[in-house]
């Protein structure tokens, strides 16, 4: 297993984006699992959260841990890569193997910065679906995505349902809080008052917003975690037991952990990749452009999953999502988990989480199967 790039949009054919900006050279970066039947109808597409990539499951030469969802795709596993045929691609502005501000700009030579357009959802799901049309798969039996993937799942959904049989929509939303557009602006503010950013040409400039950049990634993972998993992961231990009185370092064990949290982000993520998809994120709100009709006229079926513990997209984001769906009479299911973890559960092996999607996904298999 390797990731693959191949080039999906030139100069003879650009990528119109929804804004009508262009980019005249797009690559992306994609990985499968599985064998695609003769019938190319065994298709399952991944679509990941903020910080994810195209390595979705499995394991590469020299990686510590395996692909960020390999609970949940692989042989025997919920999605079964010995039945389905999975596809992941790292998306438009991710600059994790496909094209974002700190590609290169093929007018200047230099990184984009900047100067890169702004994005939407909508444009995600257009070059996920320029590399079906390179795979050569016309319609997909499933849509998977959590978080921000399951955005994507939402947008791909209402704007193309025709291509989807079965969609899967996992702790997301299809309309950002303040609370939530807030976390993100902050994240943002400390990224860009970084006396590295250098107005987003930090790269030209030989220098990264590391301060930035980390401590955005802290303020996130704490969204991402309940207060139960942090009291039970950490309470208030402290992290050098030999520590005699208060200081301004890392006095606490969630403290030490969130530094670790934000400095191993640096090694495998660009900055300015995360003021475009938050500021993606900020604007998403598909039903205001697009009408769920359509979903039930596709026969499209729609599963959505939400976790009790997790506050930074809440079950009643979750519950947002299945009215509008019902309203339209679009065959949905949805399903609440408990689990401790927060917002991090939809990563994680929690079983009855596992058991809906598998349930799900395998009656979409044996639906496709003639007779």
């Amino acid at each position: 297993m390797r990731t693959e790039r191949v080039r999906l949009f030139d100069a003879s054919a650009p990528l119109v984006l929804a804004s009508g900006e262009r980019l005249t050279e797009v690559d992306v970066a994609y990985e499968t699992y599985g064998e695609l039947t003769p019938e190319r109808d065994n298709a399952v597409m991944i679509c990941h959260a903020l910080t994810g990539d195209a390595h979705a499951a499995g394991w590469h030469p020299g990686d510590r841990r395996p692909g960020w969802w390999d609970t949940l795709i692989g042989p025997g596993k919920p999605l079964d890569t010995d039945r389905f045929f999975v596809v992941c691609a790292n998306l438009l502005g991710g600059c994790q193997g496909t094209t974002g501000p700190a590609s290169t700009d093929p007018a200047t030579g230099q990184p984009y910065g900047l100067d890169f357009p702004l994005l939407q959802i909508a444009d995600f799901v257009t070059v996920h679906r320029a590399l079906l049309e390179h795979l050569r798969i016309p319609r997909l039996l499933g849509l998977v995505g959590g978080s921000l993937g399951g955005m994507q799942v939402l947008e791909w959904t209402l704007r193309h349902p025709e291509q989807v049989e079965n969609a899967v929509i996992v702790a997301a939303s299809s309309r950002l809080s303040a609370q939530n557009i807030g976390f993100s602006a902050v994240g943002r503010e400390a990224i860009m008052r970084d006396p590295d950013f250098h107005d987003g040409q930090y790269s030209a400039a030989g220098a990264t917003p590391a301060t930035g950049l980390s401590i955005a990634r802290m303020l996130a993972h704490i969204t991402y975690l309940s207060e139960e998993a942090m009291a039970t992961k950490f309470g208030r231990r402290i992290q050098d037991p030999e520590q005699t009185g208060p200081g301004f370092g890392v006095d606490f064990a969630v403290e030490s952990y969130l530094r670790h949290q934000g400095d191993t982000f640096l090694t495998r993520f660009d900055a300015l990749s995360y003021l475009y998809l938050t500021r993606a994120m900020d604007w998403f709100e598909p039903f205001s452009e697009h009408d769920p009709a359509d979903v039930a006229a596709a026969g499209t079926r729609v599963l959505v999953v939400s976790f009790d513990s997790d506050w930074r997209f809440s079950t009643e984001h979750s519950r947002a999502i299945v009215r509008r769906l019902e309203a339209a009479r679009v065959p949905v299911a949805f399903r609440e988990i408990s689990s401790p973890w927060g917002h991090d559960s939809f990563l994680l092996e929690v079983e009855p989480y596992h058991a809906t999607v598998r349930a799900f996904l395998d009656r979409a298999l044996d639906r496709s199967v003639p007779g």
